[in-house]
C-alpha cells in the first residue's frame, strides 16, 4: 500500500517536474558579445630577502571577469531567466616586478634588470593581443551554449543569474583558451630569456 502511494506521488510530481528549464527554451536570444582586456598597472618592488642578484622576476596576474545581462519573462507558474549579454574582461591588470634589494635603484644593473624584465611584461600582452579573436569566438561560443534556466518564484532569479555565469564560465571553450594562453606564457617567457646573453648586465661590471 505504502508503495503504491509513492507511486502514485511521482506521477503526480512528474508533469511537474518536467515543467522546468526545457520550457523556456523558447526564451533563448542569441547573446550579444563584448570582450576586452583590463588596464593594466606596473609595480616594482625590492623585497627584504635576498633574491638572485642578476636576475629579476615579474608576477603577472590574469584577470577573467564576466559582467552578465539576463532577460526575464514570466510565465505560468514561474519565470524563465535567459542570458542577454556578455561584457568580458580578460587579460593581466597587474604586474609585480621583484629586483634583488641589492641593486639599487637608477644604477646600471638595476636598470638593466628591470629592462629585462619590461620584456616578460610586453611579452605578457602581446600573448592578449594575439588571443583577442580566439578569445571572442571563446566567450561566444560559451554564451551561446547557456540554456535559460526556469525558476518558481522572484527571489530565486539572483541564483539563477549565478547559475547561468557558472555554466558559462565551465564551458570548454573558454577552459581550453585558457589553458592556451597559459602554455604561450611559458613559451614567449622562456624565449626572452634563451634570446637574452647578458650583454646589458655585462655592460655594468
Amino acid at each position: 500500500m505504502y508503495r503504491c502511494a509513492c507511486l502514485c506521488l511521482l506521477a503526480i510530481i512528474a508533469p511537474f517536474a518536467a515543467r522546468g528549464d526545457d520550457d523556456c527554451l523558447a526564451y533563448k536570444t542569441r547573446p550579444r558579445i563584448t570582450v576586452a582586456a583590463p588596464a593594466w598597472t606596473k609595480q616594482v618592488v625590492q623585497p627584504l630577502r635576498q633574491m638572485d642578484l642578476l636576475h629579476g622576476d615579474v608576477i603577472a596576474t590574469l584577470s577573467d571577469n564576466y559582467d552578465i545581462t539576463g532577460d526575464v519573462t514570466g510565465i505560468e507558474d514561474g519565470f524563465c531567466v535567459s542570458l542577454k549579454s556578455v561584457a568580458a574582461t580578460v587579460g593581466y591588470s597587474d604586474f609585480l616586478v621583484q629586483i634583488d634589494i641589492r641593486n639599487a635603484p637608477d644604477t646600471c644593473r638595476y636598470d638593466a634588470i628591470l629592462a629585462h624584465e619590461d620584456e616578460h611584461i610586453r611579452a605578457y600582452l602581446s600573448i592578449i593581443d594575439d588571443f583577442q579573436t580566439e578569445l571572442h569566438d571563446a566567450v561566444y561560443s560559451a554564451a551561446d551554449a547557456v540554456m535559460p534556466v526556469f525558476v518558481r518564484t522572484e527571489a530565486e532569479i539572483d541564483g539563477a543569474m549565478d547559475r547561468l555565469n557558472e555554466n558559462l564560465q565551465s564551458h570548454p571553450d573558454l577552459v581550453l583558451v585558457k589553458q592556451k594562453i597559459r602554455a604561450a606564457e611559458e613559451i614567449r617567457n622562456k624565449r626572452i630569456d634563451d634570446n637574452d646573453d647578458g650583454t646589458r648586465l655585462n655592460q655594468c661590471m
